[in-house]
């Protein structure tokens, strides 16, 4: 309908797509200490997920958030009392904007969300165990014009994924570097 109103669409496919039912910008999954999975959350992470893109001049906005915006036709959540999603600001989403209308918090969580597995203890109690920050938004992709072949848009939702050095060290280096910091934190004292 939009292309036929002379509005540039596109179709984008997320590949690990978060779906972010509390809206706290993660994925909580929850153990038990045997390492049993505990049906606590309805967060969930879907192989992939479907949206539009359509090109839009922002004036509520404000010109920093023109471009591509998401819209979001088959939306699993209500938004302001109504099943709706969008449109957000790929823009707004790249940069963390979420505190911006038309749901650019639940897109971000969806592209950038956190997985994080917690030990559940009791009510009360939980324990962060594990954060993988690379999991969510793989290859967010369209269809070339004119061809079959993908292009990955990645870029316009998020910034590259830090990539971690790993040192390769001995326990006993690791053990000896803490009582050198203790006797520079003692000095400085």
């Amino acid at each position: 309908v939009l292309r036929a109103l002379g509005i540039p669409t596109r179709v984008i496919t997320n590949f690990n797509s978060a779906h972010d039912r509390n809206i706290n910008l993660s994925i909580d999954k929850y153990i038990d200490a045997s390492g049993k999975t505990l049906d606590l959350t309805e967060d969930s992470v879907w192989n992939f997920h479907v949206w539009n893109e359509c090109w839009f001049t922002r004036r509520d906005l404000g010109s920093f958030y023109d471009g591509w915006q998401v819209l979001d036709a088959t939306p699993q959540e209500r938004s302001k009392g109504i099943y709706q999603c969008g449109p957000a600001s790929t823009r707004a989403i790249k940069e963390g904007d979420v505190n911006l209308d038309y749901d650019s918090s639940f897109v971000f969580a969806a592209v950038n969300a956190d997985y994080v597995t917690w030990i559940h203890h009791s009510k009360k109690r939980k324990e962060r165990i594990y954060s993988d920050t690379r999991r969510i938004g793989k290859f967010i992709s369209t269809k070339a014009v004119g061809t079959n072949s993908r292009v990955d848009v990645t870029a316009s939702y998020k910034y590259p994924e830090v990539r971690e050095i790993s040192f390769n060290i001995s326990y006993a280096q690791y053990k000896d570097s803490l009582k050198e910091d203790r006797k520079i934190l003692v000095t400085a004292l």
